[in-house]
């Protein structure tokens, strides 16, 4: 029987992971320094001795443990390291001594970092896997460490392992306090699915599928966001004029807009593309911008029941900005 071990089981991510997986009826164990109702073992992915247990008889790891980008102002670059790099590799190496069947590395697609940012005048970048990062800060620097490693222990340990550059899922309100000014967090949030957003439940889905297609891959890096409408062919326009082209593409939500007192945002800077994560995984993302707009019309939030369950969590346990929060209840 598969067995999964979840790293970072106490997280957004890793709660969705094992909350998914146990109503499937997988067999699951979860790893992560906080206790929770979705963690079987406390203990850091740094401890080798830690890990080495959680992994028995593991055929699958799901590794979502990570130092967040809001952990940028409240930990030090140190932290980063150890985490994201030092417990990667730990995890990473004790797989392959485990023999475990595939491994799936939970990255981000900050870890593009400054080349998500065109020069003023340039058409909205086309975010691809073939876009090589520029890396912004240590979160992106130590996700692309990590990543790379993985490469590395696909290559060198034979460790059969999917990178996963996720879009932004989190529910918490956007971290820049125009923005928050400027847009309800509903209006925002359904903004950002059409070229940087994913929906958790997908997100889930995505990782479940990379597992199970690691072995015959080998080593793949993908980019997991909701499918834009968009194409290379908007992308000048994008630049200037952004709510000119979803009112071509979507004229029948323009009242919708209308009525719920949104806005587009005037310009987009960037536009994720789905397309070899959906073809080589078999991947079929459930929400996008049309599906996340229907579901605020018929009165729900814009999200998943599986995201409406996980809820927000805060990323800090003391006052430190928009991040700071205890987790909800559960749903």
């Amino acid at each position: 029987m598969e067995r999964f071990l979840v790293t970072g089981s106490s997280g957004h991510l890793g709660e969705a992971l094992v909350r998914t997986l146990r109503a499937r009826g997988q067999d699951v164990a979860g790893l992560d320094v906080l206790p929770s109702p979705y963690t079987t073992i406390t203990g850091s992915v740094g401890d080798r001795e830690t890990v080495r247990r959680a992994l028995d008889g593991v055929t699958y790891v799901l590794h979502t443990a990570t130092l967040h980008k809001p952990h940028v102002e409240s930990h030090r670059r140190q932290d980063f390291v150890d985490t994201n790099v030092s417990g990667s590799l730990t995890v990473f190496e004790e797989a392959a001594a485990a023999g475990v069947t595939g491994v799936v590395f939970s990255s981000s697609t900050s870890a593009f970092g400054r080349a998500l940012t065109p020069a003023a005048g340039e058409p909205a970048a086309w975010i691809t896997e073939d876009v090589h990062p520029v890396v912004r800060n240590i979160y992106g620097a130590t996700k692309v460490a990590a990543e790379d490693l993985a490469g590395l222990a696909a290559r060198d340990l034979g460790l059969p392992t999917i990178v996963l550059r996720a879009a932004r899922f989190f529910p918490e309100p956007d971290d820049r306090d125009d923005v928050r000014a400027a847009y309800s967090d509903d209006n925002l949030k359904v903004n950002e699915f059409l070229y940087r957003r994913v929906d958790l439940a997908d997100v889930v889905d995505a990782h479940i599928l990379a597992a199970r297609r690691a072995p015959e891959i080998g080593f793949g890096r993908f980019i997991v966001s909701a499918t834009t409408p968009f194409t290379p062919d908007d992308l000048a326009e994008l630049a200037v004029d952004a709510p000119a082209v979803v009112a071509r593409l979507f004229p029948e939500i323009a009242a919708d807009y209308q009525r719920w007192g949104w806005r587009m945002f005037p310009a987009l800077d960037r536009v994720y593309v789905n397309d070899r994560a959906r073809a080589a995984l078999g991947w079929v993302p459930r929400y996008d911008f049309r599906t996340v707009v229907d579901l605020v019309r018929a009165g729900g939030p814009a999200r998943s029941p599986l995201a409406t369950a996980v809820g927000a969590k805060g990323y800090h346990s003391a006052p430190t900005g928009i991040y700071t929060g205890q987790p909800e209840a559960p749903a």
